[in-house]
């Protein structure tokens, strides 16, 4: 990144950069993407769409997602980070406020690819246009604050949206649009604010290696494997155990929590263990208590690894940038590009996991086979690191 000017101290600067980053992933992730898991049965059963066209629009924010994280680079470069940045947070708003009324499939559909793209370019930038800010020592709990905007929008949907329903479907969306507002208008002012007359850094292509290639693969890996929780969990527990859609949301209640606490834990444990082993801790953690589904379904398992994958969808992005940061350390403008390389890594790998899993599990409609294809991703991206790291 370029040089940075701040109106307060440098301690100062980046806990208010790391509340704006914080803001801008609760609004894009959060919010954009998983308010939109507990809205979906609410669209069918109001006929706004039907079970496939809504399924299609929950795909359409998964391509628009891709796309964001494709195009962030430039757009910070033709502009600055801080204006992509804020532009990313008022589209996304408007987004929900568009959704407010059923006008079409083909309305949605755009509406919800650009609540997507949002949420991709808003990854890609948000962390990197703080972090330069922390000192090395403080690198993992900032990012772990930051990440923690994802488990917090996930906590902040599953609890508003069933509430505001009851006032109606359109006026929950509203209701979602004014807390993207919000929460926009909050972090407005936080951003870093570039030197004088200087956009954005344009991030190039960081050098390539064989420890960083790995990376991104790994953390495409690790993406497949919290697909099964991310997209089967509710409906394993309430159909595939016969539990009911009620203790199905209690367990999704746990993956949330997971979700808040994970990013902070793991980047507390990485600045005492170091990225690497923390990375690799995770994949094992990772690996076990989803493979342990494979063989039982007591509520204890079910509890943990609820609550342990929720950690890993934002602890896992944690771990990977504060190891891609280590692994360019001498190539600061290559960090921007290494990132969004390890988000569009990240987002090919949710989106085949997604796809490759549900035609699985429709041939076979065997929930163990799933989970024993996540746990089977994960401790390849573990072999894979670990042959990877005695290499260099």
């Amino acid at each position: 990144m370029g040089k940075l000017k701040v109106g307060h101290s440098m301690s100062s600067g980046h806990w208010r950069g790391g509340f704006a980053a914080l803001c801008a992933l609760l609004v894009g992730i959060g919010l954009a993407r998983f308010a939109y898991t507990p809205l979906l049965p609410a669209l069918v059963t109001e006929g706004w769409f039907s079970t496939s066209q809504a399924a299609y629009l929950g795909a359409s924010n998964l391509a628009g997602y891709l796309a964001g994280a494709l195009l962030a680079r430039n757009l910070a470069a033709r502009s600055s980070n801080r204006f992509a940045l804020r532009a990313g947070m008022v589209l996304a708003s408007i987004a929900f406020f568009a959704c407010a009324q059923p006008w079409s499939f083909g309305w949605f559909f755009i509406w919800r690819f650009a609540a997507g793209l949002t949420g991709g370019i808003l990854m890609v930038l948000a962390a990197p246009t703080v972090l330069p800010l922390v000192p090395a020592h403080r690198l993992g709990l900032a990012g772990g604050v930051i990440f923690t905007g994802v488990g917090l929008g996930i906590a902040l949907s599953g609890t508003l949206v069933p509430v505001t329903l009851e006032w109606g479907l359109m006026e929950t969306w509203v209701c979602l649009g004014l807390l993207a507002m919000l929460l926009t208008a909050a972090s407005w002012n936080s951003w870093p604010v570039p030197a004088t007359n200087d956009k954005a850094t344009k991030a190039s292509r960081p050098v390539a290696s064989l420890a960083l290639n790995s990376l991104y693969l790994e953390y495409g890996l690790n993406a497949v494997g919290l697909v099964p929780h991310m997209v089967f969990l509710v409906i394993f527990v309430a159909h595939g155990l016969d539990q009911g859609l009620t203790v199905g949301a209690f367990y999704w209640v746990l993956f949330g929590l997971g979700a808040m606490s994970g990013p902070i834990m793991m980047g507390y444990l990485a600045d005492r263990v170091g990225f690497l082993g923390a990375l690799r801790l995770g994949y094992g953690l990772q690996a076990i208590f989803i493979g342990a589904l494979i063989f039982t379904d007591h509520a204890v398992a079910l509890a943990l690894s609820s609550l342990v994958m929720g950690a890993f969808v934002p602890g896992s992005t944690t771990l990977v940038l504060g190891r891609l940061r280590e692994l360019l350390a001498d190539d600061p403008t290559g960090q921007t590009g290494g990132w969004r390389l390890a988000t569009i890594a990240f987002a090919m790998g949710q989106a085949a996991g997604a796809y490759g899993l549900s035609y699985l599990f429709d041939l076979s409609s065997n929930y163990g086979m799933l989970f024993a294809a996540g746990a089977g991703a994960l401790v390849l991206a573990l072999v894979l690191n670990l042959l990877i790291g005695r290499r260099t």
